[in-house]
C-alpha cells in the first residue's frame, strides 16, 4: 500500500541546476517505491537558473504546492544597480568582488540578518502550508532538501506540530561551508544553534557526499552515526540520447555549470599555455567550450588568455541542451573548488558526466572524493590544480591518444550504471520505509 511523503523544497521547476535534478528525480523515482509525493516549494523563486523545460518532467499525478515568498535579491539588485540577472545564494564572493562599499554593506546585511539564509521569510508561510498539506494528503513521512537552509527549518516546524517522521536532506554541510557568510558572533551563534536542533530532531539525515556527514560529526559528535545515510547524486538514462559522438577536428573541452570565486579555470589555461610555449600543442589544436555562469573574474581571465580565440562562452541552457554540448566533446571538464573544504565535495554534475560517457578530466584536490570517484569509474583523470606539470601532461596525452584515435579512457560501466537517479530514489525510500514501518 503506498504511502505519501511531503517534499519541502525550494529548488523545483522551473529552477535550473544539479538541485533541482536531485529533487525532481527522486520525486520521480519515489512513485515506483510506493511512496506518493506531494511537493511543497516556492511559487515566485529568485532562481540563479531557470530551466522551463523541466516543468515537462514533473509527473502529472504529483501534487505541487507553491508558496510564494518575498525575495530580498530584488532588493538587492535595485541597491547594488544590477538588472534581471538572478543571485546566487550558494556563492561566496571572493576578496576582488568584495572591493565596493556597497558589496561589503550588502554582505554584512545577509550575514547580519538573514539566517540562516535569505530564504528565511519563507519559513511561517510555508511551514503553515505544509500543515495544511499534512492534514489535506493523510502524509505519513516528511523529506527537506537544504540548502536553502530554511527548508530544514521549515519541515522542523511541521516534525514539531506532528510528530510525523522527518528525513532532513543535505546537499552541501551547513555552517562553516565556503558558501556560509562570515557572520558576526550573534547571528553565527544563531545559526549554529539552528543547525544542532535539525541535525538533533531530524530522525534520518540523508547526504549526497560522505563529507557532509564527516562535517556534521566533527561538529556534534554527540550525534548518533546511524542516523546518517549516503545518497549521492546521480545521473538518469532518461535523459541522455544516444550518445552519437562524432570526433571534431579540435580536441574539444566542455565544462557546464557555474564558474566564479574560487572555481575558475586558471590552472586548465596554464596547463595548456605550457604546451603551447613548449610547441607541443598549439591554439588552433584545441577548442574550450564553457556552457553556464561565469562571474567577472572568469570572463576576463578567459578573453585575456593566450587560447582566447579557441574559447566558446555560452549563456546557461537547458539541461537537454547542457547533455548534447558534453556528448560532442572529447572530453567534459570538471572544476572543483579552490578551498580547504574541497577535498570532500562531489558536485552533483560529476555523475551526469559519468552518465554522458564521455572522457572527464576532473581538476581537484589529491586523494579527494572527486578523485577517488573518477578512479574507481576509471572515467578520466583527476589532478590538483597546484600541479600544473602534472596537468599539463595528462592532457597531452589525451591529445595524442585522440590524434592517433585511441580511447582517451575507458570507463567502467557496470560501476557507473550503480550511479543511476533510479537507486538514489529507492535508498531514500528504503530510509523512510525504515522510519514508517510500525
Amino acid at each position: 500500500m503506498k504511502k505519501t511523503v511531503l517534499v519541502i523544497a525550494y529548488h523545483f521547476p522551473p529552477g535550473g541546476g544539479p538541485g533541482v535534478q536531485r529533487i525532481l528525480k527522486h520525486v520521480t523515482y519515489l512513485r515506483e517505491a510506493n511512496w506518493t509525493p506531494v511537493v511543497l516549494t516556492v511559487e515566485n523563486g529568485d532562481f540563479p537558473a531557470r530551466d522551463e523545460s523541466l516543468l515537462e518532467q514533473v509527473p502529472a499525478d504529483v501534487t505541487v504546492i507553491r508558496v510564494p515568498i518575498v525575495e530580498p535579491y530584488t532588493i538587492y539588485r535595485k541597491f547594488m544597480g544590477s538588472k534581471g540577472a538572478a543571485v546566487d545564494v550558494n556563492v561566496n564572493k571572493s576578496a576582488a568582488e568584495m572591493r565596493g562599499l556597497k558589496e561589503k554593506l550588502a554582505h554584512a546585511v545577509r550575514a547580519t540578518f538573514f539566517v540562516p539564509d535569505a530564504r528565511v521569510a519563507w519559513w511561517r508561510p510555508a511551514a503553515q502550508a505544509a500543515l495544511k498539506a499534512v492534514r489535506q494528503h493523510n502524509v505519513n513521512a516528511i523529506y527537506s532538501s537544504s540548502p536553502p537552509y530554511t527548508c530544514s527549518l521549515i519541515a522542523r516546524s511541521v516534525k514539531r506540530s506532528t510528530g510525523l517522521p522527518w528525513v532532513a536532506g543535505f546537499r552541501d554541510p551547513w555552517t562553516g561551508f565556503l558558501t556560509t557568510p562570515e557572520r558576526w558572533w550573534l547571528p553565527a551563534s544563531v545559526d549554529r544553534a539552528m543547525e544542532r536542533s535539525v541535525f538533533h530532531e531530524a530522525d534520518a539525515v540523508e547526504c549526497a557526499w560522505q563529507g557532509i556527514i564527516d562535517d556534521a560529526m566533527e561538529k556534534m559528535p554527540d550525534l548518533r552515526r546511524d542516523k546518517f545515510h549516503h545518497v549521492p547524486n546521480g545521473y538518469d538514462p532518461a535523459d541522455f540520447p544516444p550518445n552519437r559522438y562524432v570526433p571534431n577536428n579540435r580536441f574539444t573541452i566542455t565544462y557546464t555549470g557555474s564558474l566564479y570565486g574560487r572555481r575558475t579555470p586558471a590552472a586548465l589555461l596554464q596547463a595548456l599555455d605550457e604546451l603551447r610555449k613548449d610547441n607541443k600543442i598549439s591554439v588552433a589544436d584545441v577548442h574550450l567550450v564553457f556552457v553556464g555562469r561565469f562571474g567577472n573574474e572568469v570572463h576576463s581571465m578567459l578573453s585575456e588568455s593566450a587560447f582566447a580565440q579557441s574559447i566558446t562562452t555560452i549563456d546557461y541552457v537547458t539541461h537537454t541542451e547542457s547533455i548534447a554540448y558534453l556528448q560532442s566533446s572529447e572530453m567534459s571538464l570538471l572544476i572543483v573548488d579552490d578551498a580547504k573544504e574541497s577535498a570532500g565535495i562531489v558536485p552533483g554534475k560529476v555523475y551526469e558526466y559519468l552518465g554522458v560517457g564521455r572522457p572527464v578530466i576532473a581538476i581537484a584536490p589529491a586523494q579527494s572524493a572527486v578523485e577517488q570517484l573518477i578512479t574507481e569509474t576509471q572515467a578520466g583523470f583527476s589532478v590538483p590544480g597546484t600541479d600544473v606539470a602534472a596537468l599539463s601532461s595528462r592532457l597531452l596525452t589525451a591529445i595524442t591518444r585522440w590524434k592517433n584515435a585511441e580511447p582517451i579512457a575507458t570507463p567502467n560501466v557496470d560501476v557507473i550504471r550503480q550511479y543511476e537517479r533510479r537507486t538514489s530514489a529507492f535508498k531514500l525510500a528504503s530510509i523512510l520505509d525504515q522510519l514508517t514501518t510500525t
